[in-house]
């Protein structure tokens, strides 16, 4: 599912229209990306939680040719999924 037919699946669930759901969708990822770059985490109980986790920097290898190259230290987001969403999807 692409965000355009996640919208769709939004305004027909709610029956709102399509430019409302549009709307709600970016408001939450919007405030969901502001909370994460704060350093915060976003929990949705049920649904699963987001966090902001340090990549410490490390040596690499250039699969073409082998050479060892240095890969640069960084935030990354890590998901982890909710005990309702887990049984789910099982």
């Amino acid at each position: 599912m692409n965000k355009t037919e996640l919208i769709d699946a939004m305004a027909a669930d709610a029956q709102i229209t399509k430019a409302a759901a549009k709307k709600a969708l970016e408001s939450f990822l919007g405030n969901v990306e502001g909370a994460l770059k704060k350093g915060n985490r976003v929990s949705l109980v049920g649904f699963g939680s987001w966090s902001v986790s340090r990549r410490a920097a490390r040596e690499g290898r250039n699969p073409q040719t082998g050479k060892t190259i240095k890969i640069a230290a960084k935030n990354v987001v890590k998901f982890k999924a909710g005990a309702d969403l887990s049984s789910a999807v099982n």
